[in-house]
């Protein structure tokens, strides 16, 4: 029976230093704020990032994204301070390699500006990995980013990922329409270890 037919996703990974979860309908006021204050943070390398959007739009995204959660159609996480009321970034286990069947992932994230530059990009990451091969059925995680942005590259040689190559020319460029490279980082369940264990 394949995977899809039964599998119903983990709802939430908690620790002393955040809480990481599906949307749930009512996030959108949190998911706004976080956005609203991360624009010029994000815009670099983040396509989807927007100057402003609406209260509306963001609560469509986490509907949306609940749906889909649980569907097993893609699972987008928020990560929360340890109280959950205050979104610090998100998260998500992406079906960009097939589907669910195939059992692979990509790891996306991104860091609320205030929050940046202290590890917590690192310390998700890694929570995200050992969860992934623990309570989740995957057995290839993947990471990818644009070679300018050093921070991710760090977060996932930091996290214990390997740097499997660099996709030359593989997509837009997020500003001026050119062409930019990727790189391609992935862990392997059975291999991957978390950092200084």
């Amino acid at each position: 029976m394949p995977i899809s037919d039964y599998f119903i996703a983990p709802e939430k990974l908690e620790n002393s230093d955040f809480l990481i979860r599906g949307y749930l309908p009512g996030d959108g006021a949190a998911l706004n704020e976080a956005l609203s204050v991360s624009y010029a943070h994000l815009r670099p390398f983040m396509p989807w990032a927007e100057r402003e959007q609406s209260l509306e739009q963001s609560e469509r995204f986490v509907r949306e994204s609940r749906a889909k959660y649980l569907m097993a159609e893609n699972f987008n996480l928020a990560i929360f301070d340890p109280s959950g009321s205050t979104i610090l970034g998100g998260s998500g286990f992406h079906l960009r390699e097939g589907e669910l069947d195939q059992r692979n992932a990509e790891i996306g994230m991104w860091i609320r500006a205030g929050a940046a530059g202290r590890g917590l990009g690192t310390a998700v990451l890694v929570a995200v990995l050992a969860w992934g091969f623990d309570e989740w059925p995957w057995l290839r995680l993947s990471w990818r980013c644009d070679p300018k942005n050093v921070a991710s590259a760090r977060v996932a040689e930091n996290a214990g990922m390997a740097l499997e190559g660099t996709l030359r020319s593989h997509a837009t460029a997020v500003h001026g329409g050119g062409r930019r490279d990727t790189l391609c980082f992935a862990a392997l369940r059975g291999e991957w270890a978390p950092p200084n264990s």
